[in-house]
Parts: structure tokens; C-alpha cells; sequence
């Protein structure tokens, strides 16, 4: 496999781990209700399903996070490990019906660019 074909699959495999982390915290939220630290409030956060597929894209987070750095230059690395902050904007909108504000979008589109500039710089550096 060429590196380039590494990175993609890998940072793809991390902001789907990400996304799929935030995405049930928010799920779990959601299943336990109001915040109220209360036995019964706790009881929903930790018996409830949403929990446990958080912690277990954490664990798939970490491990492939982990097996990037030994290959992946870190900057351009710790950019990209950022991009799930987009996804988790765009499934904010269209499965939870929140709304964007134009700072929102403004910022998503700061984040996108300063990754293609640091992967350009990089790229520039290894030629």
C-alpha cells in the first residue's frame, strides 16, 4: 500500500471514529434528558446504549490516531485529526435539525484551509 493510500484510508478511519464518537455523546444527551445529577440522570448516561458506542470510538479513535503518528508528519496530522469537527457540523444539520450561523461556516472553512495549506507546505518541504 502506497503511503498515500495509507493516509487517506487512516485519517478516513479517524474522523469516522470521531464522528461517530461525537455523534453518540450526542445521542446519549439526548437519551438521558435534561441535565440533573441525580442517581436516575446517571443511571440513563451510563446504562444507556449510546455510552458505550462512544467509548468504543474513542478506543477506534486512539488506535488509529496512534498507528498514524509512527508514518504521518505531525503537523499536517494533527490538522486533519480536526477535519471530524466539519463532519459533525454537517450531521448537526441534517439529522439533528440544528441550524449554522456564519461564523460556523466561516470557521469550518478556516479549518479546511489551514489543512490544505499545511499539507501544501509539507509537500513543498519533502521536494
Amino acid at each position: 500500500m502506497s503511503k498515500k493510500h495509507f493516509y487517506v484510508i487512516g485519517f478516513g478511519a479517524l474522523i469516522l471514529f470521531d464522528t461517530f464518537t461525537q455523534v453518540c455523546f450526542k445521542l446519549a444527551s439526548a437519551h438521558a434528558g435534561e441535565f440533573a445529577l441525580t442517581s436516575l440522570w446517571l443511571h440513563e448516561i451510563v446504562f444507556g446504549p449510546w455510552i458505550y458506542g462512544a467509548v468504543l470510538g474513542y478506543c477506534g479513535a486512539f488506535i488509529t490516531w496512534m498507528t498514524l503518528l509512527k508514518h504521518a508528519p505531525i503537523g499536517p496530522a494533527f490538522a486533519a485529526s480536526h477535519l471530524e469537527v466539519i463532519t459533525v457540523l454537517a450531521i448537526s444539520v441534517m439529522y439533528f435539525g440544528e441550524h449554522l450561523s456564519l461564523t460556523q461556516v466561516f470557521g469550518g472553512l478556516c479549518i479546511v484551509a489551514g489543512i490544505i495549506f499545511l499539507s501544501m507546505s509539507e509537500t513543498e518541504q519533502a521536494h
